[in-house]
């Protein structure tokens, strides 16, 4: 079968699907990393835990600003964190 040919605009499309395509699942990669790393500080507990913890905040935010994950869903894994690091820190 030959190859299909493609109009300019069609090219274009692709282009910019491929480009927004690379970002959010890179936005959405950082935010994954920075949330687990932030669980990771809070369940060893120390003074570097909420620099941590709002790193992933951040993170969160940029990924949510940029669409790679929905608004809603970044402010609950931010709040899930907060309460979390908040519950770990009254126990100590």
């Amino acid at each position: 079968m030959p190859a299909k040919k493609r109009k300019r605009s069609a090219l274009k499309r692709i282009r910019q699907t491929q480009r927004r395509t690379d970002m959010r699942t890179i936005g959405r990669s950082a935010a994954r990393t920075a949330v687990r790393a932030a669980r990771e500080a809070i369940s060893k507990g120390g003074e570097a835990a909420s620099e941590v913890i709002s790193a992933a905040a951040s993170a969160l935010d940029k990924a949510a600003k940029r669409g790679s994950v929905h608004k809603n869903s970044a402010r609950r894994r931010r709040s899930r964190i907060a309460k979390a690091a908040a519950k770990a820190k009254k126990k100590t």
